[in-house]
C-alpha cells in the first residue's frame, strides 16, 4: 500500500509546481484519503485470495505505460494531473477490487466541479461505478477526492511494482487538449468502467428530426365510402432519407417512410402524351397481388409532357441557401455547394440566377446574374460559410422579393431553398410556414426544397413550404443523388406543366367491395375539394411520371376484412363491367381554372410488365419498412425476388441500389 502511495506522490513531485497554497491542499487531501485507508477495520487480503487483476493504481500506471499519452493522462481515473493553467479533475471510480455494503451506497461529499455526479449503484458485488458527465470544466485549483469511511469495507490489495510514468510538461500537456471533446467512459461487460477515446467512439449528436407523417390508410368498404380523393404527389425526399438510413446502418423510423416517395423515386416508361392534347396521359394497369392471392392492385400512372429544349420558357432561379451553423458539416453546406456546382453546368446561357443567403440574418449574396456568367457565380457560392442561428423566414421574404423582380412575361420563376430545414428565427412552425407560402404562390414563384444532412433533419417543415409552395421536395445525401435530381431531372424539377393535380377514384362496389389506397397519406383530399379550384394541390412537371397503386378486393372474396353492415345499404345496382372511374382535374400554370380528364378502369387483369411489378415491389419494400399488417406472411425474400426479376432497363443502376438497400433491411430488421 505505501508503496503504491509513494510511486504516487512522486509522479506528482515530476509536474511543475503549482501555487503553495493549492500544492499544501491537495497533499493534505491525499494522506486524509491515505489515513481512511489504512484505518479501515477489514483485514488485508492474503495474496492467495487476491484476484487476477493487478489492482486500481497498477492499472492505471500500465496504462500509462502503454499509451504515454496526455489525453489519456488527463482523463484516467484516481489520478490528478497537475500542470500550469490545466487542471483535470477525476473522481475515484473503476475498479478498486473493493466489496460494496448491502445497505445502498451513500454518495461521497461534492467536490466542485463534479458536484453533481452521484455514485451509481454497483452493477455488480464488489464493483462501485460513478459515471463522469464532464470533465471539461476543470477547476483551476488540484483537487484530489476525499475518501469516506462508508466508500470502504477493505483495504486496497498490495498491487505488484511498476515503472513510474514521465509527466509532460504543461506545453506539451495543453497542445494536444486544447480543444478535444471531453473524453466519454463506458461500461463494459462486467459493470467496469473504461475509458472512450473521443476518436474511437465520439458522442453521438442529439437527433432532433421530425418527419411529416400521417396514419396508415385503411381499407375502406366501398358501400360505404365509394370516393377516394387525393393530391398528387411527385417528391422523392422519403426514399433518399431511407437510403441514409440503411446506410449508415440501422432501420428509418416508420415516420420517415412515404410510400408512395420511394414508389415514385424511380423513372417508369409510360406512354408520353399525344401532342396537341392534355399535359399528361394515363394508364391503368389491374394486376394480381402478390402478397395476397384474395385481392388486385390497380395501378395508376401519369406521364407528363417532355418539352423540346428550344420551347422552354425563360427560367429565373433564386438559390436560397441556409448557411446557419448547423449547416457546417461536409454533408450539408459544402455538398450543398457541390450540388449546385453541377446544376449550373445544365442551364442555358440566357438563364438568371441569384443568391440570397441566411443565418442570423438575411442577405443577397448575388444580385440576379446570367447563367453564361458560371465563373462570378460560382464565386459567390465560395464566399458561404456556416454560422449563426437560422432566420428562414426572413431569408424567405428576400427570396421571394428577388424572384418577383427578376418575373417577366411567360417566364418561370423559382426559389429553390437548399437546408436541413432547423428554422429557428422567425417563423419556426409548420404551420406558420404554410400560410405565409400560400400567399406567396399566388404571385406565380415556385417553391421546391433541397434536403441536406441528418440528425436534425426537420422534414415536416420542409414538406409543408414545398407543399403549399407548388413545388417538390427532395432530399440529397450524395452527390450522386444530386446529379439525379439536378441534372438528370432537372426539367421535372424546375418547368411546371401542370399545377393542383388532383386525382379522383370513384369505386363500383359492384365489382370492388374494399379497396386500400398505399402511400398518399399526407396528400389526402375531401371529395369536395376534388371540385373546389382554390384548393391547393400537386405540381407535375416536364416529362415527370407518378405512379399510385390501390389494393381492391372483389365482393365474396375470403381476402374480405370486413363484415357486412345488418342494416347495410341495398345491392348496388351497377354492373361489374368497370373496377371504377377515374378523375383527374388540373390547371395549366398561371391559369385559375381547372381542366378534367375521365378514364373507366377495366377489370381485365393482365399480366404487369417489368415497370408496374417493379413498383409493386417498392411499395412491398415501404410497407415492410413500417411494419404494416396487409402483407401476411410475404417478406424480404418475395420483395428481393420480384425486385430483381423486374429490374428491366437500369442504366442509372436505380433499381439495383434499391435491392441492394432490400437486403440491407432485410439484415438489419433480423
Amino acid at each position: 500500500m505505501m508503496d503504491e502511495f509513494d510511486r504516487l506522490q512522486a509522479a506528482l513531485r515530476q509536474a511543475p509546481a503549482p501555487e503553495a497554497t493549492a500544492k499544501a491542499e491537495a497533499i493534505a487531501l491525499a494522506m486524509k484519503n491515505f489515513d481512511h485507508l489504512q484505518g479501515s477495520p477489514s483485514a488485508a487480503r492474503p495474496n492467495s485470495d487476491r484476484p487476477e487483476p493487478a489492482g486500481f493504481l497498477n492499472g492505471v500506471f500500465d496504462m500509462l505505460k502503454s499509451l504515454g499519452t496526455t489525453r489519456v493522462l488527463a482523463a484516467t481515473t484516481s489520478v490528478a494531473a497537475i500542470c500550469v493553467g490545466l487542471v483535470v479533475v477525476l473522481p475515484l471510480i473503476g475498479d478498486l477490487n473493493l466489496p460494496v455494503p448491502k445497505p445502498a451506497v451513500q454518495q461521497a461529499a461534492p467536490v466542485a466541479p463534479l458536484a453533481e455526479t452521484p455514485v451509481q449503484p454497483p452493477a455488480e458485488p464488489g464493483r462501485v461505478r460513478q459515471d463522469v458527465d464532464a470533465l471539461t470544466a476543470a477547476p483551476q485549483t488540484p483537487v484530489l477526492p476525499e475518501l469516506t469511511p462508508e466508500l470502504i469495507t477493505e483495504p486496497m490489495a498490495d498491487t505488484a511494482a511498476a515503472p513510474e510514468p514521465a509527466m509532460e510538461s504543461a506545453d506539451a500537456m495543453a497542445a494536444p487538449m486544447a480543444g478535444a471533446p471531453a473524453p466519454a467512459f463506458k461500461t463494459a461487460p462486467g459493470g467496469m468502467v473504461g475509458l472512450a477515446m473521443p476518436e474511437m467512439a465520439p458522442m453521438p449528436l442529439e437527433n432532433t428530426e421530425e418527419f411529416s407523417s400521417a396514419p396508415v390508410n385503411p381499407v375502406k368498404v366501398t358501400a360505404e365510402e365509394p370516393v377516394s380523393t387525393f393530391s398528387i404527389d411527385v417528391d422523392t425526399a422519403s426514399y433518399a432519407v431511407v437510403r441514409s438510413s440503411l446506410n449508415a446502418g440501422y432501420l428509418p423510423e416508420a415516420e420517415a417512410v412515404r410510400v408512395e416517395e420511394m414508389v415514385n423515386y424511380f423513372p417508369y416508361a409510360y406512354a408520353a402524351p399525344v401532342a396537341g392534347e392534355a399535359p399528361f396521359r394515363t394508364a391503368v394497369t389491374v394486376m394480381q397481388t402478390p402478397w395476397n392471392p384474395g385481392t388486385r392492385l390497380v395501378r395508376i400512372g401519369l406521364q407528363g409532357r417532355l418539352p423540346a429544349l428550344d420551347d422552354r420558357p425563360p427560367l429565373n432561379l433564386v438559390f436560397l441557401i441556409d448557411t446557419s451553423g448547423s449547416m457546417e458539416d461536409a454533408n450539408k453546406l459544402p455538398l450543398l455547394k457541390q450540388s449546385l456546382r453541377l446544376m449550373l453546368a445544365e442551364l442555358r446561357p440566357e438563364d438568371q440566377v441569384a443568391i440570397v443567403a441566411y443565418a442570423g440574418s438575411a442577405g443577397e449574396i448575388l444580385p440576379p446574374t446570367k447563367a453564361e456568367n458560371a465563373d462570378e457565380i460560382l464565386a459567390a457560392l465560395d464566399r458561404l460559410g456556416a454560422g449563426g442561428s437560422t432566420a428562414g423566414a426572413e431569408g424567405l421574404a428576400l427570396a421571394y422579393q428577388v424572384a418577383r423582380k427578376m418575373a417577366g412575361a411567360g417566364e418561370v420563376s423559382r426559389v429553390l431553398l437548399a437546408t436541413d430545414g432547423d428554422f429557428n428565427v422567425g417563423i419556426d412552425d409548420p404551420e406558420g410556414l404554410t400560410k405565409y407560402i400560400a400567399k406567396q404562390r399566388d404571385t406565380g414563384v415556385y417553391l421546391s426544397v433541397l434536403g441536406f444532412g441528418r440528425g436534425n433533419l426537420d422534414d415536416a417543415t420542409m414538406q409543408a413550404l414545398a407543399q403549399n409552395g407548388n413545388g417538390t421536395a427532395a432530399y440529397i445525401d450524395t452527390l450522386n443523388e444530386a446529379r439525379k435530381v439536378l441534372v438528370d431531372q432537372l426539367t421535372g424539377a424546375l418547368f411546371p406543366i401542370a399545377d393542383d393535380v388532383k386525382i379522383q377514384v370513384e369505386w363500383n362496389p359492384a365489382a370492388v367491395a374494399e379497396y386500400r389506397l398505399i402511400g398518399y397519406e399526407t396528400r389526402a383530399l375531401r371529395r369536395e375539394d376534388f371540385n373546389n379550384d382554390k384548393v391547393d394541390a400537386g405540381e407535375i412537371g416536364a416529362g415527370t411520371a407518378v405512379t399510385a397503386l390501390y389494393e381492391v378486393t372483389a365482393p365474396g372474396s375470403a381476402a374480405l376484412r370486413n363484415d357486412p353492415l345488418r342494416y347495410g345499404t341495398a345491392q348496388p345496382l351497377a354492373q361489374a363491367d368497370e373496377l371504377g372511374f377515374l378523375r383527374l382535374r388540373y390547371k395549366a400554370p398561371g391559369e385559375d381554372v381547372s381542366a378534367l380528364i375521365e378514364t373507366p378502369i377495366q377489370p381485365a387483369t393482365s399480366e404487369p410488365d417489368a415497370d408496374a411489378r417493379f413498383a409493386v415491389a417498392i411499395a412491398g419494400f415501404g410497407q415492410l419498412l413500417t411494419g404494416s399488417t396487409y402483407l401476411g406472411d410475404w417478406g424480404w425474400d418475395q420483395a428481393i425476388e420480384l425486385a430483381l426479376g423486374a429490374r428491366g432497363d437500369d442504366p442509372y443502376g436505380y433499381r439495383i441500389e434499391a435491392v441492394n438497400l432490400m437486403r440491407m433491411a432485410q439484415t438489419l430488421a433480423q
